[in-house]
C-alpha cells in the first residue's frame, strides 16, 4: 500500500512524502478516482469531479498526473466558491478548473526533481513546475507525492490551482 517517508521539517510544517500504489482488498490496482476516494481527504475533490461529468474520463486509460487538492484546500477558497461552482450552470468553469489539475502523462517526482517546467493540462493552459527545492505547482505545494494509480499517479497539493490565476 502507502509507504510515508519523512523527509524533514521546514517553518514547522513536517514534509512527508507518500509512495507506493493504491490497491483494492482484492489486491487490484485502482484507478485515479478510486484511489481518491478511498483515500478520505479528498471528498470535495471527488464531489465536484461527479458534477462536472469527469468521472469516466479519469476512470480511463490515462495516463495522467492529477495534482489532487485537499478538502482543506478547497475548505480556504472565499466562501461560497465551492457551492457555486458545483451549480449545474457553472459546470463549464468547474471543468475547466479541474482539467487545470490534470496532465496527460505520468509525471513521477523523480521526473521533474531538481527542475522547472511549464507542463501543459488537459484544460489547455500551462501549469509551472517548480521543484528545485521541494515541489511547488502554480505557487502550491506538493505535499504528498507519487501516489501511483493503475492510470497514472496522484500529487496532493495544498490549493486549488485557478487557470489564469
Amino acid at each position: 500500500m502507502f509507504r510515508r517517508t519523512f523527509i524533514g521539517a521546514l517553518g514547522g510544517i513536517t514534509l512527508a512524502i507518500a509512495s507506493g500504489t493504491a490497491a483494492s482488498a482484492e489486491g487490484q490496482k485502482m484507478d485515479i478516482v478510486d484511489t481518491a476516494v478511498g483515500a478520505g481527504s479528498f471528498s470535495t475533490l471527488v464531489a465536484a469531479v461527479q458534477a462536472a461529468g469527469l468521472v469516466h474520463t479519469l476512470k480511463g486509460d490515462g495516463p495522467f498526473t492529477v495534482f489532487a487538492p485537499t478538502d482543506e484546500a478547497f475548505a480556504a477558497l472565499p466562501a461560497g466558491t465551492v457551492e457555486s461552482l458545483l451549480k449545474p450552470e457553472n459546470k463549464g468553469q468547474l471543468v475547466d478548473i479541474l482539467t487545470y489539475h490534470v496532465v496527460p502523462a505520468k509525471v513521477m517526482a523523480s521526473d521533474i526533481a531538481g527542475k522547472k517546467a511549464a507542463v501543459l493540462t488537459v484544460q489547455g493552459d500551462r501549469l509551472s513546475v517548480n521543484a528545485m527545492n521541494g515541489v511547488r505547482v502554480d505557487g502550491a505545494k506538493v505535499v504528498s507525492a507519487d501516489i501511483e494509480a493503475s492510470n497514472g499517479v496522484i500529487h496532493v497539493i495544498d490549493k486549488v490551482l485557478m487557470p489564469g490565476g
